[in-house]
């Protein structure tokens, strides 16, 4: 991104002085922000212009953060980071379902909302994991097949019965990182931190609830949980 295109951030979130200041903040990382108040200012917005990135509160007026993410997903791959002030379990398993792919809790350090944003980008913008030892390639085009589910690493596509399926860019990751391993349990901890980009301990919620999102695209046994142990992509 050059610096004449900053990375653009939507940013919606009804409390005027957390408003004010995240976007304040970003725009000193060198981010691009537009604010709206509400979930419907919000659509409208996100309908109107080009955002890279979604950052949605939870609780908005009107429409709500999750009702919100929900609308956008139905269009969109774009990255959705949700912010919860309360960290409430219900909060953080209800914005995943919707689609979000990360999220945080209020008030969030600026260093550590930062982080989190520039790994939902660069995996939006990520090469393939996956190496050329992967079992199920396809020698003729370097396709990965798995039953009825053919992966392309190269051009970033998946298919299922020939059918072409929209993944967001941490659905896609995330499979990919299945396909570079497959056959093999992958511990929740470890897909934080080669998916997600945790360079700490992080929320496995995260993780099982882009497995579930993940199954209801692929097949819901293609990815078969090891209890106990994580998830492995079936050979």
């Amino acid at each position: 991104m050059s610096e004449a295109t900053p990375v653009m951030i939507l940013l919606v979130e009804d409390d005027e002085v957390i408003r004010r200041s995240v976007a304040i903040a970003l725009e000193r990382y060198g981010y691009g922000v537009t604010v709206a108040g509400d979930g419907l200012t919000g659509l409208e917005l996100f309908r109107e212009g080009r955002h890279d990135l979604l950052l949605l509160d939870v609780m908005l007026p009107g429409l709500d953060g999750i009702g919100l993410c929900r609308r956008i997903r139905e269009s969109s791959t774009d990255p959705i980071l949700m912010m919860s002030a309360r960290g409430d379990a219900l909060d953080v398993v209800s914005g995943l379902e919707a689609g979000a792919d990360d999220y945080v809790v209020k008030p969030v350090d600026t260093a550590v909302l930062v982080a989190r944003i520039r790994s939902l980008l660069r995996r939006a913008t990520f090469a393939s994991p996956v190496r050329d030892g992967a079992a199920g390639r396809d020698e003729a085009d370097g396709r990965l097949v798995f039953g009825d589910l053919t992966i392309d690493p190269a051009a970033l596509e998946v298919t299922r019965n020939g059918r072409e399926l929209t993944l967001t860019p941490t659905e896609l990751r995330l499979l990919l990182e299945f396909a570079a391993h497959p056959g093999i349990v992958l511990d929740r901890q470890a897909l934080l931190r080669e998916v997600w980009d945790y360079g700490w301990d992080g929320d496995t919620r995260v993780v099982d609830l882009c497995v579930q999102r993940l199954r209801k695209k692929i097949g819901a046994d293609r990815v078969e949980t090891v209890r106990g142990f994580g998830y492995k992509l079936r050979r």
